[in-house]
């Protein structure tokens, strides 16, 4: 674990949220702010590029400066600056990067650029005690990904989607049904009051050796559906579609997971936690399922807080507290990724 002393200031950009916190080594989150851009892209229903990237330059320094300010420190009380690297809309990325290079480069701190799909990955570690080895679900709008976490920059990856994540299946499927934006908190409501067996659809790759996703099927299957409605869509076919919707992507979690339980327990027999990060890591549907297979295989089932489930600073703050206590920095001619795979092995499979 990090020093409990040391202190960092992490930025956040990769996509509709800007944000920015300071993050103690004990797990103390000194101060962070955080904009949400969700007004902005509402209307397009989804978002979109050049509208977070303007947005990001626009606000990222003043919600700094408001961090800095809460936290009550000089940036001299600083031991380093993390910030998102990528994966993520490059845009962006360039926005958080340069501005992080900058105050690094004024005042003499360690630069550390951090990978998005890391910081989700270790941000149970700010607020859980949660040892390496875990099985990670790492699962939210741009990713769905089953990795084994043995330590800071050590990832073994054992299954991804082949085609969307489920958190773009959410929002597509909201923007069918009338939902709005964003989709995942959406259809989580409507479903609520669902009927669950009203619609059927198809569960894909569920049954299926190993531990990918695959969720265009899915879609496709929803919008055939909806088109075979007699009349105009209604609040309760939403609902019912919604709860249809929820319940075929939990079972396909909990099927794939289910596999990946299998492999970690084989390769890792000392691990004992199974972990769900990601924006999507937030539906309390799919949480209790993982409860329940945690429970069953063994394993103790941890997920963050519902804030640090979405995009946030604190969580790559406390990345770069995890990595500069293993002595690693970047240098500052660093360049901002659009694509980082954590597990560089598996890259191209």
């Amino acid at each position: 674990m990090p020093e409990p002393s040391s202190i960092v200031l992490g930025i956040e950009t990769s996509c509709d949220e800007t944000a920015a916190a300071v993050v103690r080594g004990d797990g103390v989150v000194l101060a962070e702010r955080l904009l949400s851009q969700l007004d902005d892209h509402r209307p397009y229903g989804g978002v979109v590029p050049e509208i977070a990237a303007r947005a990001h330059l626009d606000h990222l320094d003043r919600l700094i400066a408001e961090t800095m300010a809460e936290a009550n420190l000089g940036y001299e009380a600083l031991d380093a600056i993390a910030v998102t690297g990528g994966p993520g809309l490059i845009g962006g990325v360039m926005v958080g990067v340069m501005t992080a290079k900058a105050i690094a480069s004024v005042h003499g701190l360690p630069f550390l650029a951090v990978n998005h799909l890391e910081g989700h990955a270790l941000s149970v570690r700010l607020t859980d005690d949660v040892a390496f080895p875990y099985l990670l679900l790492l699962i939210s709008g741009g990713h769905c990904q089953l990795l084994i976490v043995d330590g800071i920059g050590r990832f073994q990856r054992l299954g991804t989607t082949l085609d969307d994540a489920a958190g773009e299946a959410f929002d597509k499927v909201a923007k069918m049904t009338g939902l709005g934006y964003p989709g995942g908190p959406a259809v989580e409501q409507a479903a609520a009051a669902g009927d669950p067996a009203r619609f059927t659809l198809p569960r894909p790759m569920k049954g299926r050796k190993g531990c990918d996703f695959s969720f265009a099927g899915l879609k496709t299957a929803v919008r055939h559906a909806l088109d075979r409605l007699p009349e105009a869509l209604t609040e309760q076919d939403a609902a019912d579609m919604a709860r249809a919707f929820q319940d075929s992507v939990a079972d396909v979690v909990a099927d794939r997971t289910g596999n990946a339980i299998d492999l970690f327990r084989e390769a890792r027999p000392n691990g004992r936690d199974l972990v769900v990060a990601g924006g999507v890591a937030a539906n309390q549907v799919l949480r209790a399922r993982l409860t329940d297979l945690a429970a069953d295989s063994g394993l103790h089932f941890t997920a963050p807080p519902l804030k640090y489930c979405t995009d946030n600073a604190a969580m790559i703050a406390w990345a770069g507290l995890e990595r500069l206590d293993t002595g690693v920095t970047d240098p500052l001619d660093f360049k901002p990724r659009p694509r980082w795979p954590l597990d560089s092995a598996a890259a191209g499979r």
